[in-house]
């Protein structure tokens, strides 16, 4: 989800490694070891938790987690939680790292030390506070002034224990500390409007300077106001605190007047530090974009430039694909994936994925001697198909591995044929039959699975396979080995070895369930390589002794059928295909659907469960449905505004006759329901136009007032997609990741256009300071070249421009920006050097 600025979108997502924690303080028991787990939070919010690691102190997970963040946030946090024997959780630590800092660890490895968890360190949300001083005359004839203060509202205010009942305490700072006046408490809310006006008398004397609102000189600092946000409890031991500032009275300068929102901070309650080995530390590998994108008139240029690359072509008489923009960007981008995986989404967008995927492939077999080296590199080629595969495959993957996955994953059988690694318990032989029936079951679902196999990628494949026989006419094996080191090395391989990159599974697989996967994984890219004296492949004698239980040539045949099937130019009719899949599953909470319109009671715990034929939840996870919705009875799925029910998080699945309202577990899990949801029904041709953003309660709707249940909806539907897209991808996003590269690599380019310059002029060897560098055509290039700088140094004003304007333009203390945004302040510290530079 992009926040909308003016004339301009902005993207979030970060990436995340949780690598291991060390140095845990033991439990206080006998038993010293934890069971842990971390968890993923923006602000307060938990998006993500790993799998337990049971009886440790330096638990690893090796987990990865991406999301696209769908809302602004002050902080990304990281917590660590022991579970007992009694499953109750208790937190260790915490690391946060504030959103202004997360380009200092950017895609490195970092050990952060484990924070103490506060109750009063625990802060999120802001508060619009409005102040005024007048001049009061007092009954004998004196002045004294008296301080308004408006608390309008706050927003984005932590929910404590499941529920928020907020209230302001406000209160004058100074000498002497005034009695604290209270707002009235808004029950189940963490936005609540207030719109309260409390009154204080100063009788110190003031004076104006010319520079702002002061007292006597000694007290300037110390004479503030004080608002705290506290939640009433009906417990014993009090409301607790979610935040509060301290607003000094010299912001109301000459004019006596103050408005402004403010970020809630923590309280500081003097709590004894910890050391800092106390708690021990967490391994991270994070990752945070910020993508702005202007409206698609700007990349015009640059999007026709690399759009062109996809109809070059390496023979005689046509423009080399080396001298295109996309190829460049291969060339001067330090690591290949940097550049294929924008590329790639690019042209999937634009459907042009398969003619330059062809283009390049062409002109790298071309490059190629000898016939067994084919596609073994890390190539932007190589680089370009995986990134598609993993794309547009993601489907087919779930659909032929993940149901044999879950089921390994599941029963625990031992696998390990390492006799060195063998445990006592456990027999050799019937180890191995177990992982032989494995990979057999696996092999067998792989080898026919080829009608499933996505068009664009069988495009492709066929591209592949002519290419190769053609260049290497000989070789007869060629045009097998050109597509199997795709299919089987780069994306059934990977995906069984580790499933919770390709979305097989939740979290990493326990050690010994990794170790068998690792074993199937091995087996399977053997089979499927095609390879002569493949027992001759293992470096490990026990996996070449395995190896002798498959018959090669049967193997092979299935390999080759299979791979003729998925490299030809026909097409199969992907409708054929009835066999439910299951894509995603969990608890969430969802309201009645007609029966009962009352309140919070319809409001009931369930487990969701999708496939690609109907939606279900049921009581708990394993029992029959209560409710099955068929996929062509869901019209739309759109979020449902937090006012119809006082909940966050809230998004509605409209059917013919109803809509049922869900609320997920935090807002990117809401977000993810919603994608994939939308993305299974799109094809449904009565998909509806119109939607109601809000419920229908007490007899109307709350968005548009209309008093009929069957109105027809009021606001244009903002889900769905075309339904021959079947990826979400949004073409001028990554093409301002491409230009950002462009504008990161500025000085390679530069460095290709002399390099072009000087191979025109100079006839001979390849100058050695120029030959990392691919330049089939010299004058193309450099004409490539020159347009691609102009291309990005416009956009480049155009950044420049638009920082400008939001410079002039932005208040501090604005909704948008609050006072105490550290991140904010440090844009303008930055803005304020680079105009001074420019001046």
């Amino acid at each position: 989800m992009a926040v909308e600025e003016e004339g301009l979108r902005v993207f979030q997502s970060v990436k995340i490694k949780i690598g291991e924690a060390k140095n845990i303080p033991p439990y206080p028991g006998p038993n010293k070891m934890r069971d842990c787990y971390c968890t993923v939070n923006l602000d307060q919010e938990e998006v993500f938790r790993t799998k337990i690691i049971e009886k440790s102190l330096c638990p690893f997970y090796g987990e990865d987690f991406y999301c696209e963040i769908p809302r602004s946030f002050r902080q990304l946090s990281f917590y660590l939680f022991d579970r007992d024997v009694f499953r109750r959780d208790s937190s260790i630590g915490k690391v946060a790292v504030k959103k202004e800092d997360l380009q200092k660890y950017h895609g490195k490895d970092t050990w952060f030390q484990l924070q103490p968890v506060s109750a009063d360190s625990e802060v999120q949300g802001k508060v619009h506070l409005e102040l005024r001083l007048s001049e009061v005359i007092t009954d004998n004839g004196g002045v004294c002034h008296k301080l308004a203060t408006r608390v309008l509202e706050c927003q984005d205010l932590p929910i404590v224990n499941g529920q928020c009942d907020p209230y302001a305490a406000v209160s004058l700072q100074g000498p002497s500390r005034s009695e604290a006046k209270k707002t009235k408490v808004k029950r189940k809310t963490n936005n609540p409007q207030y719109d309260e006006v409390f009154y204080f008398e100063i009788t110190r004397p003031l004076s104006y300077t010319k520079r702002q609102f002061d007292v006597e000189e000694e007290d300037v600092d110390k004479l503030a106001l004080r608002v705290d946000l506290w939640n009433a409890s009906n417990l014993k031991f009090g409301d607790e605190f979610l935040g509060g500032v301290r607003v000094p009275l010299k912001v109301l300068g000459q004019e006596g007047v103050h408005d402004a929102w403010y970020f809630l901070q923590p309280r500081d309650n003097g709590s004894k530090s910890v050391k800092a080995d106390e708690l021990g530390s967490l391994r991270l590998n994070i990752v945070y974009t910020e993508d702005h994108v202007f409206p698609s008139e700007c990349y015009s240029d640059l999007t026709d430039l690399l759009l062109q690359s996809a109809h070059m072509e390496v023979s005689l008489g046509t423009q080399p694909v080396s001298a295109s923009a996309a190829h460049i960007l291969g060339e001067v981008c330090r690591e290949k994936q940097e550049a294929a995986v924008p590329l790639v989404r690019l042209f999937l967008h634009y459907g042009k994925i398969v003619p330059f995927v062809s283009a390049i492939a062409n002109a790298e077999v071309n490059r190629t001697q000898d016939p067994n080296t084919i596609f073994r590199g890390n190539s932007l080629t190589s680089k370009c198909i995986d990134e598609t595969m993993k794309l547009a495959g993601m489907h087919y993957l779930q659909v032929t591995l993940k149901p044999i996955i879950d089921e390994i994953c599941t029963e625990h059988k031992p696998c390990e044929i390492d006799p060195v690694k063998l445990k006592e318990s456990e027999n050799l032989e019937t180890n191995r039959e177990n992982l032989r029936q494995y990979v057999d079951r696996i092999f067998n679902v792989i080898t026919t699975s080829g009608v499933r196999c996505p068009t664009v990628m069988c495009d492709i494949f066929f591209s592949l396979r002519e290419s190769a026989a053609t260049r290497f006419q000989v070789d007869q094996d060629v045009r097998y080995t050109a597509v199997s080191s795709f299919i089987f090395l780069r994306f059934f391989a990977p995906a069984i070895l580790s499933p919770n990159l390709f979305q097989l599974r939740p979290h990493h697989p326990d050690p010994c369930t990794s170790r068998t996967l690792t074993l199937i994984s091995k087996t399977i890219q053997t089979l499927g390589s095609l390879a002569k004296s493949k027992s001759g492949n293992f470096k490990e004698s026990y996996m070449a002794a395995f190896y002798d239980y498959f018959n090669e040539q049967k193997y092979a045949d299935a390999v080759k059928n299979f791979l003729d099937l998925i490299s030809s130019s026909g097409r199969w009719d992907q409708k054929s295909i009835e066999t439910p899949i299951m894509l995603k599953e969990g608890f969430m909470i969802k309201r009645a659907q007609g029966r009962n319109r009352f309140g919070i009671k319809n409001f009931k715990k369930r487990w969701f469960r999708l496939t690609n034929h109907e939606f279900t939840y049921h009581k708990t996870k394993g029992e029959g449905a209560l409710c099955r919705i068929p996929i062509e009875n869901i019209l739309a799925v759109e979020r449902l505004e937090e006012e119809s029910f006082k909940m966050k998080n809230m998004f509605q699945v409209i059917q013919p006759e109803r809509a049922l309202y869900i609320q997920a577990n935090n807002c990117v899990e809401a977000r993810d329901w919603i994608d994939i949801l939308t993305k299974v029904s799109q094809c449904n041709r009565k998909r509806l136009s119109t939607y109601h953003p809000s419920a229908y309660l007490n007899g109307h709707w709350l968005c548009c007032k209309q008093a009929i249940d069957s109105a027809p909806g009021c606001t244009p539907c903002t889900g769905g997609l075309p339904a021959n897209i079947q990826l979400d991808i949004d073409g001028d996003r990554e093409t301002e990741r491409i230009y950002s590269l462009f504008s990161t690599y500025m000085s390679k380019l530069v460095k290709m256009q002399e390099a072009c310059g000087s191979k025109s002029v100079y006839d001979g060897p390849e100058q050695e300071e120029y030959s990392s560098f691919v330049i089939d055509d010299p004058q193309e290039t450099y004409k490539i070249l020159k347009h691609t700088v102009s291309a990005v140094q416009k956009l480049e004003q155009q950044h420049a421009q638009y920082k400008r304007e939001k410079f002039r333009k932005t208040k501090y203390g604005s909704q948008e920006h609050p006072i105490g945004d550290k991140s904010f302040q440090c844009y303008i510290r930055q803005q304020s050097e680079s105009s001074t530079y420019s001046i």
